[in-house]
């Protein structure tokens, strides 16, 4: 049923690529640590070459990813698909994050449209790519994106967003530096 791929090719590209919500995991090395799995959309995803990917991170109500892939590069993005014929892709992978003020940023930040409250790009070196089946998924059909965290984000506004990453996104919910330079 699962299989195991060597490199993104093309169909699996094209499969990926229409795909509209995928889902990333990552965890500290504590124990007690918690494990991180967030739900991702609004077209911020893309495909660099054979084995890499990267995603726009958008501003939010935590920094985790960001947190854990600092500590330990750990990372796993999964799709479901919610249309279709059933099929659950995981591309794992070592997961860094590039900033707005690391040189690469304006490169592959122009892969990705206009999205307000960026903060980072998830960029991520793959070390295994499979499939499975995903005949327990249901299906659902799109509706459309929801508008919700462009709207919060023009409202906060740049001001506003940088403060709330300061504030919000400084750290884990374990105490990792996230956003904040760590020490």
């Amino acid at each position: 049923m699962g299989k195991l791929f060597e490199v993104i090719t093309p169909d699996l590209k094209d499969w990926i690529e229409r795909q509209r919500v995928f889902f990333v995991a990552t965890a500290p090395l504590a124990a007690d640590g918690h494990v991180n799995c967030s739900p991702k959309g609004l077209d911020t995803l893309r495909i660099l070459g054979p084995r890499e990917v990267a995603y726009l991170d958008l501003t939010g109500s935590g920094a985790e990813t960001i947190a854990h892939l600092r500590e330990n590069g750990r990372i796993v993005v999964m799709f479901c698909a919610l249309e279709g014929p059933p099929r659950i892709v995981r591309l794992h992978g070592r997961g860094s994050v590039v900033l707005p003020d690391a040189p690469e940023w304006a490169r592959l930040r122009a892969g990705f449209p206009e999205q307000l409250g960026d903060r980072a790009i998830i960029r991520i070196k793959l070390v295994r790519i499979s499939d499975s089946c995903g005949f327990g998924v249901p299906l659902y059909e799109f509706v459309d994106e929801r508008e919700a965290l462009p709207q919060w984000c023009e409202k906060k506004g740049t001001e506003g967003l940088a403060r709330y990453q300061r504030d919000k996104n400084a750290q884990s919910i374990d105490g990792l530096p996230s956003l904040a330079d760590p020490d």
